[in-house]
């Protein structure tokens, strides 16, 4: 645009002059052809003067071809310094990258000054580093990522796969369960969703997954033989990411075994800018009853979903809803582990999950490229009760907030509020399984990442 008017600039006053010229020999010929000769010399004066302008205009064309040569060549010169100062370093056909974040947490909690698992109210902390490795050698592909937390890490992804002709890709190792909305559920937000802590979103496990299409149709089916395995911390089988049944330090519990998934996701199209992707996800597993709880008896685990992700414009709609029940001979309350934390969770609920978020690009701010306000809802409704009869609370969760991306930096701000969520308030007050305590309590929370 800048060289459009520059352009505009030199060439008006040649143009300008050359028509002016023109006009006059015309009317000097109508003239002529009147009876009023200017005479031969006033006309060559005239024609001189039209070759001297049009020599000025090729000399200035010349000079805006230069200029503009020149700029592209330091607009191109720029673009590559920028390009190689964002690659990310590799060897051979292997990319590495990773991401450093920090996290300041402020809520209402009890005594202890933060929340059942959480830095303390007021104060900042390391929340991740980690370390990414993608493959892409022909066909074949992978991924792996190690995590370190503050006095625990474990590998969270490690997987190779085939892209096949079509579209299709085959992994094998520790990858992504195809279960929900999306990889991360309904959820754009640093906290996720309910389905999350009841182990339903964003759950890494051992097996195979094949991804493939039906014509417009999006399917995966996925074995995985073991969830993900532990990392090294406090605990003995809780050092790790996902929300997975484990056994607890004194060696009861349940381990996942023989787990198989199945995902269909049909997009549709309603005109004037309006898509949504309908889909079901469906999940059973078999429950290895490692330490001896209700009399040695194993069970099995299954889960199923619909769910739809409506856009229209820059809006986001996501909504899904989730019945769960892990089967262990009519006990209420199994035992999970994430995070260096164990929690017991109700063994049977429905999750109904919203998130509702816009894309708004930021064009005119140099600082910022987009900002992703939004505004989430999940609840655990369950159906266990207590050794008295009282019948489990439900656990919800509620979250406002906004996602902030400029190159590598990517920051949450968001406030959380629930009734049933022990990373937002603190013991006994909230949490995953009975909840008799049920109290309601926020939490303002702020995470700076830094991706390279």
């Amino acid at each position: 645009m800048k060289n459009y008017y520059r352009k505009i600039f030199i060439q008006s006053p040649a143009v300008f002059g050359v028509g002016l010229i023109n006009l006059m020999l015309a009317f000097g010929a109508s003239a002529q052809s009147a009876g009023s000769s200017p005479g031969p010399e006033s006309v060559e004066e005239l024609r001189a003067k039209v070759a001297d302008l049009t020599r000025q205009l090729e000399a200035a064309q010349k000079e805006l071809a230069a200029t503009e040569a020149a700029e592209n060549a330091a607009l191109e010169s720029a673009e590559e310094e920028l390009a190689d100062i964002q690659a990310a370093p590799s060897i051979g056909a292997v990319t590495f990258g990773g991401a450093i974040r920090a996290n300041y947490t402020y809520g209402d909690y009890p005594a202890t000054g933060g929340p059942s698992q959480g830095s303390d109210g007021g104060n900042f902390s390391l929340d991740t580093f980690r370390i990414d490795a993608d493959l892409l050698y022909g066909n074949i592909v992978g991924r792996a990522e190690y995590r370190w937390y503050n006095g625990y890490n474990f590998l969270h992804t490690g997987w190779v796969g085939y892209n096949f002709e079509g579209g299709s890709q085959v992994q094998v190792g520790l990858n992504r369960v195809p279960f929900g909305a999306g990889p991360y559920g309904v959820s754009q937000s640093w906290f996720f969703d309910q389905s999350y802590y009841v182990g339903l979103a964003d759950d890494m496990d051992i097996g195979v997954k094949y991804l493939f299409s039906v014509g417009d149709t999006e399917l995966a089916l996925a074995y995985y033989y073991s969830a993900q395995p532990n990392g090294l911390g406090y605990t003995e089988h809780a050092s790790r990411y996902d929300a997975d049944l484990v056994e607890n330090d004194s060696g009861e519990g349940y381990k996942e075994r023989n787990q198989v998934n199945l995902r269909v996701v049909q997009p549709l199209e309603w005109g004037d800018d309006l898509t949504t992707d309908l889909g079901i996800s469906l999940q059973v597993g078999q429950l290895v009853n490692e330490g001896n709880v209700n009399d040695g008896d194993d069970g099995i685990a299954y889960a199923s979903a619909i769910h739809a992700v409506n856009e229209w414009m820059n809006w986001k709609l996501a909504l899904q809803l989730t019945y769960y029940n892990y089967d262990i001979g009519g006990q209420d309350l199994i035992n999970r582990g994430f995070y260096d934390y164990y929690a017991d969770i109700a063994t049977e609920g429905w999750i109904p999950a919203a998130s509702l978020s816009y894309y708004l690009e930021t064009n005119d701010i140099r600082w910022l490229d987009y900002v992703l306000p939004y505004l989430e809802f999940s609840s655990i409704l369950k159906t266990g009760e207590t050794a008295d009869g009282e019948d489990f609370r439900d656990s919800s969760l509620i979250t406002i907030g906004a996602a902030w991306a400029h190159n590598g930096w990517y920051i949450y701000t968001e406030y959380a509020y629930s009734n049933g969520n022990s990373f937002v308030g603190g013991n006994p007050y909230t949490n995953f399984g009975a909840n008799l305590d049920s109290t309601w309590q926020g939490r303002f929370n702020i995470n700076f990442g830094y991706y390279f």
